[in-house]
């Protein structure tokens, strides 16, 4: 299963990266090597069309920076004073450090970090959770993109199901909310664009007018986490004006009635006071929701990295049940639709193998109080598929953990990241485009193979392959540990239970490359999966775990006696950390920079093109300030995880709280106050 012995011609392939799209690619070789990336034209939602990130993938293949070889640390931690070791060498110095760890503080005292720098399902989430599994190591609760809206949504919805977005094309309003689509859901644009040509209307929520916001027809300012406040406000005005679907509630909803009286008290001038949107902007859009038909919200994650980030998610989710927008084609909303793509994961995953059920879970949002606080102390870190000492809150505590002599710490990866700086021991990974897995997207409904198109980079090994390492070192002889990438995958296909999968195998996707989750005729011909079978506007779930049981608009934690609220998004050119090291893609993407509102600006004596010092008790950076109107005042919004260079000062993570969100164990990434000054030299 491979196309790495032939030195020439096009071959299919998946992107790997961390994004809703998923596309399909065609890789172009030329003796054996790519040299070129272009989108698949016949892939049924991507059709050719692709970002600058995976168009100038090529870079990032043949960086010259990249890892060929195991590395051992050999000057103070954070110096990047290494030594070239073999893969024998790197294996035994773990396993063995591994095994005195066990025998002298227990398994726990191993952690393993990683989320989804490679979206390959046996590669993120296969072998090495049988790994650790077995091993015993302390579990990791992989919480810092999306867990507190899917959540919320699940309340709402029962699970991660929602509109095709292949139907969106029929579409007469899109409200994209919180999203960043230009940058970070490009295809969403596409139909949204023939959409548009129909007839459709466009409107984008978001605390910053960005490409997106440029882009709509209609861009509304909000302040940040208020999100939830805005959707009540449009609900007052549905029901009051009788802009709703009575029949569509009354059969497929429960708590309609509750909701009616509960969102009284969320009129247009109590909501404009909370959101800074005004009045007349909130009865606009409502009026507009309640009356165009197919209607469809694209929730994005931006808004669920609030304290109150699930019940926001939870409380949009609510919208479309309100106008019967589910029955409509083209109506709806979409979260995600992981539901649809459901894989075998026990078969995957094992969890059997994990012998002590009550062993301990880390939130991965707070890795910086488990390196420094956790008692039984945290004492080896393996890090793989992410990099915490850029992409973690509190950034300043994780680095301060990761610097601990006493942690032995092992990355695996394609580049020396911010985090190898920190590892005693350096692991070589190989692209997505070296190994074989299968992808599931978490927006369209597609699942698709990637097989090996070149072969792996210097002496570079998948995750499959170094946990298998790791297992036959560690003395773990199950069969599990023995099983090929292609096993993983069938076994994924298999037993799964799940409708929209069947007949969807290895050897379908072998010879098509990708398959369509079989269609359903409604989200409704049976009952969802909550509790009541219906869309639950009411939630006795969560009233029965100390949560409102109606959308409920909370206020942010306090934040310190800062004047800004900080958001930290993502920009164009980068995905969080990934690229940012690249020089094709930091020219594109050009300079950090600080966007802040015109009046503030002003007010504090800070000019367009000034560098300012960002701040609060967590850390501070420097960036270079953007004045205008695309943020509200009391608002500064960055863009993107930038490659932390010597002597420079862009971390702004080390800025960020490391709270955990009201559902999921969620991230807080967008709840952060600090304030503004600028530097003079």
């Amino acid at each position: 299963m491979t196309y790495t012995t032939q030195e020439n011609g096009v071959f299919p392939a998946v992107c790997s990266l961390d994004c809703p799209d998923q596309c399909g690619l065609l890789l172009h070789k030329k003796k054996g090597k790519i040299i070129k990336i272009e989108g698949d034209p016949n892939h049924p939602v991507t059709k050719g069309n692709i970002c600058n990130k995976v168009r100038n993938m090529t870079e990032r293949i043949y960086d010259p920076k990249r890892l060929t070889h195991p590395l051992m640390r050999i000057g103070k931690k954070g110096s990047g004073e290494f030594v070239r070791i073999s893969w024998e060498e790197a294996i035994a110095t773990i396993t063995e450090r591994w095994r005195a760890l066990i025998d002298s503080d227990g398994p726990e005292s191993i952690l393993p970090y990683s989320f989804y720098g490679n979206m390959g399902r046996i590669n993120v989430e296969g072998m090495d959770r049988r790994f650790f599994h077995r091993m015993g190591a302390s579990q990791l609760d992989r919480t810092i993109c999306n867990s507190a809206g899917a959540v919320g949504y699940s309340y709402t919805m029962g699970g991660a199901f929602g509109t095709d977005p292949e139907d969106t094309i029929h579409s007469k309003l899109f409200i994209m909310w919180g999203i960043n689509t230009v940058s970070t859901n490009m295809h969403q644009v596409v139909f949204a664009e023939q959409a548009r040509k129909n007839g459709a209307k466009i409107v984008v929520i978001d605390v910053h007018k960005n490409q997106t916001g440029r882009w709509a027809d209609w861009f509304i300012p909000i302040l940040p986490g208020t999100d939830t406040a805005l959707a009540l406000g449009i609900m007052h005005v549905l029901f009051a004006e009788n802009l709703v679907d009575s029949a569509f509630m009354g059969k497929y909803t429960v708590g309609y009635e509750e909701l009616r009286e509960h969102v009284r008290t969320y009129d247009p001038a109590t909501v404009s006071a909370i959101t800074g949107v005004p009045v007349e902007d909130i009865y606009k859009l409502a009026r507009m929701y309640g009356t165009t038909s197919p209607s469809f919200i694209r929730i994005g994650n931006g808004i669920q990295h609030h304290d109150n980030g699930g019940m926001c998610v939870r409380t949009i989710a609510c919208l479309p049940a309100l106008t019967g927008q589910w029955l409509v084609k083209g109506g709806g909303a979409n979260k995600g639709n992981k539901g649809f793509l459901e894989h075998n994961k026990l078969a995957v995953q094992r969890p059997d193998l994990l012998v002590n059920k009550q062993t301990r879970v880390i939130n991965m949002n707070e890795l910086g109080k488990a390196l420094l606080d956790t008692k039984p102390p945290v004492k080896s870190l393996f890090v793989y598929t992410s990099n915490p000492a850029i992409v973690a809150p509190e950034g300043n505590k994780v680095r301060q953990g990761l610097a601990r002599e006493d942690l032995f710490t092992v990355v695996h990866d394609l580049f020396l990241t911010e985090t190898a700086l920190y590892a005693d021991i350096v692991l070589p990974a190989t692209s997505s485009y070296e190994n074989t897995d299968f992808y599931t997207s978490y927006w369209h409904h597609y699942i698709q193979l990637q097989q090996p198109v070149i072969p792996p980079y210097g002496e570079s090994k998948s995750n499959t392959e170094v946990f298998r390492l790791l297992a036959a070192a560690m003395g773990y002889d199950e069969p599990g540990f023995r099983d090929s990438d292609e096993e993983m995958i069938r076994q994924a296909l298999e037993g799964h239970g799940n409708p929209h999968l069947e007949g969807i195998t290895i050897e379908t996707l072998v010879e098509k490359k990708y398959a369509k989750a079989a269609k359903t005729e409604s989200f409704f011909s049976r009952p969802l999966p909550t509790r009541s079978g219906k869309i639950e506007l009411y939630s006795q779930g969560m009233a029965e775990k100390g949560l409102p049981p109606l959308p409920t608009y909370t206020p942010l934690v306090p934040d310190g006696n800062f004047p800004y609220m900080f958001v930290p998004g993502p920009n164009h050119n980068y995905l969080n950390s990934t690229f940012s090291n690249n020089e094709k893609h930091k020219k594109m993407e050009k300079i950090p920079r600080l966007h802040m509102n015109v009046a503030d600006a002003s007010a504090s004596g800070i000019s367009d093109g000034d560098t300012v010092r960002i701040w609060n008790e967590r850390g501070e950076c420097e960036l270079v300030v953007s004045i205008g109107e695309n943020v509200l005042p009391g608002v500064v919004v960055s863009q993107g995880l930038w490659a932390d260079a010597p002597h420079s000062k862009h971390y702004v993570n080390a800025l960020t709280p490391d709270r955990i969100a009201d559902m999921g164990g969620g991230a807080t990434f967008f709840s952060g106050r600090v304030d503004v000054e600028k530097v003079i030299r």
